[in-house]
């Protein structure tokens, strides 16, 4: 089986052949910067990451471009709001938003253009549209004719006479249609303005991303992605603009499902937002993004904090069988290379299924079942070719514990001896746990531990005696 793909244009699940083969060129719709990121923000680049890192793995050259919007009605009036220039807001959100990626694991994008360095692209793009019968100025705005496009709504599904009226512009009266849409906003006082032919103004936010996507993965490319709040009007408008520019665009069209909070989608606006730093004071980094990739893609994700700290935990059993393998083995064994991919055929066949992650981490917990088991058995051989099977799917989710993004940037040695010694005290406070609780002195046993737990380390007590590993502070 080949990697297959659900494309939203197509309304089915489609093999995937890339433009040129060995290639893959994709465009995932960034941020607003209008605000500091939560973690429905951020699960889209989660799912774009971990497609990202599959593709490579199966052998692709990946091109990845990864916009940031950073001009918006949204941003003008964020401005307005905390007295600021409104490049000043854009750009303190856009670190935040790069900050919020770069903790959770997500490789960075092979190029994240802004939409103010791309003016002169929507020019020419504008000018296209004008010259082919798509769009017309009008009194300093200029706006696309949908009516000129006839498969307008086939992205969304539907009809051209059920929708309402565009609310991306106040002047409907200059409007052919009311559902006619806005490719450059006249100037108004107070407001970051660029010259065309047909006067000052900015762009619509719709015009930015085809621009920006042509210009770096050219007039057809692959994939196009975002959340499936994008699918109209904003994806809807791109297909439109950038067919009836002559363009194929894109040729795949993904879509990642919400996260919700008592079944809403997470958004800013009805104030049920979770700021990605907040939660990271309940739990690790590597654990957020095991939560986030958990579920498919498509399925929504329903958050709580029950739901994150179970996901947590089933984390930090798969961690504590990667650690204690180590521990077990002789380094030779303990640090070999990682299988191929293709040497876990079902593995590789859960995330060709339209990157079934669900059912990769089924895959995950048998190996690590089965390599606990080997190593209650004493079989180390089996323990170390589990240990690879294990590493190698959490590679590619982006959530190995011994990878320099989990290992504080560390090599493996480094690591190994960082642990070492880190262990050597924590054993010391584990034996003083032992003798207190012997003494029924249970007091200062628990104190011990609470003390452990405040320096982020979670202790389990089990059978072989107690073992610890890392876990966020509370």
């Amino acid at each position: 089986m080949t990697l297959h793909l659900y494309d939203t244009l197509s309304r089915s699940v489609r093999p995937f052949e890339p433009i040129t083969p060995g290639k893959v060129t994709m465009y995932q719709c960034g941020p607003t910067v209008q605000a500091a990121p939560h973690v429905g923000h951020i699960r889209s680049g989660m799912v774009f990451d971990v497609l990202s890192r599959w593709l490579r793995a199966t052998g692709y050259d990946v091109t990845l471009c990864r916009n940031v919007t950073d001009i918006d009605d949204k941003i003008l009036n964020k401005a307005t709001e905390e007295g600021r220039e409104w490049w000043a807001v854009a750009y303190d959100y856009e670190r935040q938003f790069q900050d919020a990626y770069a903790t959770l694991g997500c490789a960075p994008p092979t190029v994240e253009p802004r939409a103010t360095g791309h003016v002169t692209q929507m020019i020419d793009l504008i000018q296209r549209l004008i010259d082919r019968g798509h769009a017309y100025e009008s009194e300093g705005d200029v706006y696309f004719d949908i009516r000129s496009y006839e498969e307008y709504g086939a992205l969304s599904g539907q009809k051209l006479d059920d929708l309402l009226p565009a609310a991306d512009s106040e002047f409907e009266s200059r409007k052919k249609d009311v559902r006619d849409f806005t490719l450059w906003k006249g100037a108004k006082p107070g407001e970051p303005q660029w010259p065309t032919p047909w006067g000052s103004g900015r762009p619509g936010w719709h015009l930015e991303c085809s621009a920006m996507a042509c210009t770096y993965l050219g007039e057809a490319f692959d994939i196009h992605g975002g959340g499936r709040d994008l699918v109209f009007p904003h994806h809807e408008n791109e297909i439109a603009q950038s067919r009836a520019a002559g363009y194929e665009f894109a040729h795949y069209w993904l879509h990642n499902a919400w996260v919700t909070t008592a079944g809403e989608k997470m958004s800013k606006s009805l104030g049920n937002s979770l700021v990605v730093s907040e939660v990271l004071k309940k739990v690790r980094p590597v654990e957020l993004r095991w939560y986030l990739i958990g579920a498919h893609y498509r399925s929504n994700l329903e958050f709580s904090d029950e739901a994150l700290e179970e996901s947590a935990a089933s984390y930090r059993r798969v961690e504590n069988f990667v650690l204690r393998a180590v521990e077990a083995l002789p380094a030779e064994a303990a640090g070999a290379e990682l299988l191929p991919v293709s040497d876990l055929p079902e593995f590789v066949a859960a995330m060709d299924d339209d990157l079934g992650v669900p059912a990769a981490l089924a895959i995950l917990h048998d190996a690590v079942t089965a390599g606990n088991t080997a190593k209650a058995a004493g079989d180390l051989n089996e323990v170390g070719l589990r240990l690879r099977q294990v590493r190698t799917i959490l590679d590619v989710l982006g959530v190995d514990p011994l990878s320099a993004t989990w290992s504080g940037g560390a090599s493996s040695d480094e690591s190994d001896v960082l642990r070492g010694a880190l262990d050597v005290f924590v054993q010391a406070s584990l034996a003083e746990r032992e003798a207190a609780r012997a003494a029924k002195d249970f007091e200062t046993a628990d104190a011990i531990r609470d003390r452990i737990a405040a320096a982020g380390l979670h202790v389990e007590d089990s059978a072989d005696g107690a073992r610890w590993s890392v876990q966020g502070k509370s």
